[in-house]
């Protein structure tokens, strides 16, 4: 930032300079020697602000001082007993270092020596004191903002498991996290993005087992974005994706403080942003966003049927309308006689194709379900249910759509629901639609190629340097144990080897034999 001439006193120079600016303007601007001057600067800069608060005071037997916070982002009890320290005591010093080291009873305390590292404490929560004589202030870290308390998230709930989720607090994310890992090689890279926001970004990786180049390239993309606010996780998310145009997710996010941790301990990178409760897991895999943090809590056998379950549903979410288009116009003869003549009773009255139909029945039903997502919950659940049957019925009567196509609908808007994750599921309601063009032009045939082309993009996809369908493609034969079976944790004792990552074995060799040859209770 450029100033004026010298002959102008430099406080001046800033006020004259400096109206409306960001913290990145800031950076640089040493802290006045007088206090004065200092919350006269202050003052210019949150001019109309009526929540950035100015607390002038007196040390006793000591010079002036001054406190800055932001009402409602401070824990007022807390300023108060630090001010009172500060106002009341007989040895009451105007030196910085003594004031930080033997006068303020709070734990944690910064200094700070320019205008951006302090306004960016203040407008996170601190509270600034600028004492009389020192070009240096003091940020006491005593927030108390008002915060939603941890509940389990409605969108990953579990039969089994923790009932704890994320929230919109970047510390206490933290903090749950930390107490899943407690462990010194649990690292948190602290990074601030967007120029108005300011938004704090938590970089968090375990030492000795995540590749340090992930963590370099996670770090370093996240450093260039330059925007004005980092509003949410999804922000930072798009920025940071290996593809922009690809329809499947490359990061995946999670809400729960379990699946962080999980992911963390397979060489993973965690993304915390501040004000969302969605964490960012990198690098992310397509077989990774078909699996639930309840496949590692259940016994395997289970795990491994309901995984299973899953993956057939996917094929079905994705080609039941193609193939259902393609079959009733195209393919006749593979029906039974019996189902191709009830089909044809069903469609004899209907004026449209079958490609009609099907991008008719999949709108309708992806706006009840937005609708059902948008309303209250009192009223969402019975609309989207209510409007379902109503619509679907009032459709069969009207002779608008035929009965096996709202069959077909249901079905595949019931499979698009076990899919785990939101973003995932929205990726394959997408590609349902040229999958039903395609087989409304050239049948199976059309579907084929479709497939084909999404299974090359996918295989042409990385994230973070890893490939999109590791480990099938290229394939991993060590790490196919827990891709299509969830294997028993006794045979889970290495990490995935395509991570690259710095540790493989997570348990003992030697574990599992050993309990095999004491062979339990027998013999005693």
């Amino acid at each position: 930032m450029k100033f004026p001439k010298k002959e102008r006193d430099k406080k001046q120079e800033l006020i004259d300079t400096i109206d409306a600016c960001s913290l990145t303007e800031l950076e640089g601007i040493p802290l006045f020697e007088k206090l004065e001057d200092n919350i006269d600067f202050l003052k210019h800069l949150f001019s109309d602000c009526s929540d950035f608060v100015i607390r002038e005071f007196k040390q006793k037997n000591s010079a002036h001082a001054a406190a800055v916070f932001v009402d409602g982002l401070i824990d007022t009890k807390e300023v108060n007993h630090a001010l009172k320290a500060l106002m009341v005591l007989e040895d009451g010093n105007d030196d910085i270092q003594v004031v930080e080291e033997a006068l303020l009873p709070v734990s944690q305390i910064s200094k700070v020596d320019d205008y951006k590292k302090l306004l960016q404490a203040v407008l996170s929560g601190d509270t600034g004191i600028l004492i009389e004589g020192n070009t240096e202030a003091l940020t006491l870290g005593i927030r108390g903002a008002e915060k939603r308390s941890v509940n389990e998230p409605e969108g990953e709930a579990v039969v089994r498991g923790p009932r704890e989720g994320f929230i919109e607090n970047i510390r206490t994310n933290t903090s749950m996290l930390r107490r899943k890992l407690k462990t010194p090689r649990l690292k948190m890279k602290s990074l601030v993005v967007g120029r108005e926001s300011n938004t704090n970004i938590v970089v968090a990786f375990l030492e000795g087992i995540t590749d340090p180049q992930i963590v370099e390239e996670v770090s370093q993309r996240i450093g260039k974005i330059d925007i004005d606010a980092v509003l949410e996780s999804g922000y930072v998310e798009e920025l940071i994706q290996d593809s922009v145009y690809s329809p499947f997710p490359q990061v995946k996010y999670s809400e729960r403080p379990d699946t962080v941790a999980g992911a963390l301990l397979e060489g993973r990178v965690a993304i915390f942003v501040d004000g969302t409760p969605m964490v960012l897991l990198v690098p992310a895999t397509f077989w990774m966003m078909l699996q639930a943090n309840e496949d590692y809590y259940e016994r395997f056998q289970m795990a491994t049927l309901v995984r299973w379950l899953r993956y057939l549903f996917v094929f079905v979410s994705l080609l039941t309308p193609g193939f259902y288009v393609a079959i009733t116009t195209f393919h006749q003869q593979m029906l039974p006689t019996t189902l191709l003549l009830s089909i044809a009773a069903a469609r004899e009255a209907i004026p449209f194709p079958a490609i009609v139909e099907a991008l008719l029945m999949e709108v309708a039903f992806e706006a009840l379900r937005e609708a059902g997502i948008r309303l209250p919950k009192t009223v969402g659940q019975a609309v989207s249910i209510l409007g379902a049957l109503v619509v679907g019925q009032a459709a069969v009567q009207a002779g608008i759509v035929s009965a096996p196509m709202v069959i077909v609908v249901s079905i595949t808007g019931i499979a698009s629901f076990t899919i785990p994750h939101f973003n995932a599921a929205i990726a394959l309601r997408m590609l349902r639609f040229p999958i039903m063009i395609a087989a409304s032009i050239l049948g199976i045939y059309g579907i084929l190629i479709v497939v084909l082309i999404i299974v090359g993009h996918m295989a042409n996809l990385r994230s973070f340097g890893v490939p999109y369908l590791s480990p099938i493609a290229p394939m991993s034969v060590g790490d196919l144990k827990d891709v299509f079976l969830r294997s028993p944790w006794s045979d889970l004792e290495k990490r995935p080897s395509f991570m690259g990552i710095q540790n493989a074995r997570r348990m003992d060799a030697g574990f599992a034999a050993g309990i095999d040859q004491d062979k339990g209770q027998e013999g005693i």
